[in-house]
């Protein structure tokens, strides 16, 4: 594994950001709201009582994912090594609302002893809409609630989906002490604990896997007018009126938006920002990760855009030179919004050439030129 390394992105204009730990959002108005919580930071409550939604305990089984995540579960042979890079551009907006985060080694980057289970990593990509204050909160305090969960690492997921509920909540107190801070914000992580992959989402923002070439969805979009998330906003009191939620947002799931009349309210409400959680064991066929906020999906394929970063890898083998060509190419192909990409390698060498075994090839010859071939054969005879 490379250095430690814990990246923030969330300039206007593109490009990587240099290597250090993520602002203290007090410049962007969080002051009054620190100071009052008494510990220099929000109030980094530890309840479990988190009331779901029954659809939200539904999960994905494309991958194989496991029931639950403990450190018994980490424990296997393969140890990826890890390599990340990510790349942003604001790409036709006015203003950047994006941003990422790449914390290599997570454990040392947020003061916990390390893990003796492997590598520990986490990746973050926030999509911002109506300010970037929720983005910048939700990037800063994300991370420090899950490590500050007294569950943490024993029970990763469990950590990670309060965590989602616990930062949207203290957006929402800092909210209430200053109104300038309304805005809201798509939020997806991705943790590497020893060889074992979690990612929660909530909101568009989208986490592909490629595994020996072929691309794996790790996460799923929450669009109003998916049957399931359509089905979860009905039943909290909610609707969908022309793929829009409430005919407001255009996302089921987020983080902020508490100015937005009817979305949310603290016992719950049609704008979750609980996470949907899938997981998966590395093995040394995974390859890489790319996580996006939706203005790359916009344009590219889960497939399409594993092939083209797969290409890149070959012959650069740089995962920040790789999440630049992505976002640059998203730009080429006219995407009408902010960029952000992380593409994190599990793998020290390129991603091989993959050699597709060659069949017997089965020949038939029709009753006609079998005629033909023995009246050639015939006439060599005469």
């Amino acid at each position: 594994m490379e250095g430690s390394k814990v990246v923030l992105k969330n300039e206007s204009s593109g490009g990587a950001a240099s290597a250090s730990r993520p602002p203290n959002p007090i410049a962007a108005g969080y002051r009054q709201f620190l100071s009052s919580s008494g510990h220099g930071g929000p109030n980094l409550c530890t309840n479990k009582s988190l009331i779901r939604h029954p659809s939200l305990q539904v999960k994905n089984s494309d991958v194989g994912f496991e029931p639950s995540l403990g450190t018994e579960f980490c424990r296997t042979e393969y140890v990826p090594s890890l390599r990340s890079g990510a790349w942003a551009d604001r790409g036709s907006r006015s203003s950047m609302e994006d941003v990422y985060i790449c914390a290599d080694n997570f454990m040392h980057d947020y003061g916990l002893k390390d893990s003796s289970e492997g590598p520990s990593a986490f990746y973050g990509v926030f999509d911002g809409h109506g300010g970037k204050h929720a983005a910048d909160f939700a990037c800063h305090h994300l991370p420090r609630f899950i490590v500050q969960d007294e569950e943490f690492p024993s029970e990763v997921e469990r950590a990670i989906a309060t965590a989602f509920v616990q930062t949207d909540h203290a957006f929402a107190e800092a909210c209430t002490l200053n109104t300038g801070l309304a805005s809201g914000t798509t939020a997806l992580a991705a943790l590497v604990v020893g060889s074992s992959l979690v990612v929660a989402n909530a909101g568009d923002c989208r986490a592909v896997l490629c595994r020996r070439g072929k691309a794996i969805e790790m996460s799923r979009d929450h669009k109003p007018a998916c049957i399931r998330e359509k089905r979860r906003i009905e039943a909290s009191g909610g609707y969908v009126d022309d793929g829009y939620l409430n005919g407001q947002l255009n996302v089921a799931r987020a983080l902020g938006d508490w100015h937005m009349e009817g979305l949310k309210a603290m016992e719950g409400g049609p704008l979750s920002a609980e996470p949907e959680l899938m997981n998966t064991r590395l093995t040394e066929e995974d390859e890489f990760l790319i996580i996006g906020c939706d203005g790359i999906w916009d344009v590219f394929m889960s497939q399409n855009a594993v092939d083209f970063a797969r290409r890149r890898l070959q012959e650069h083998n740089d995962p920040e030179m790789c999440s630049k060509d992505l976002v640059d190419e998203a730009i080429k192909r006219r995407s009408g919004d902010n960029l952000a990409v992380v593409v994190v390698c599990f793998q020290s060498q390129p991603p091989p050439n993959l050699v597709v075994p060659r069949g017997r090839v089965h020949r038939s010859i029709s009753a006609e030129g079998l005629k033909e071939l023995q009246g050639f054969l015939d006439s060599l005879e005469d």
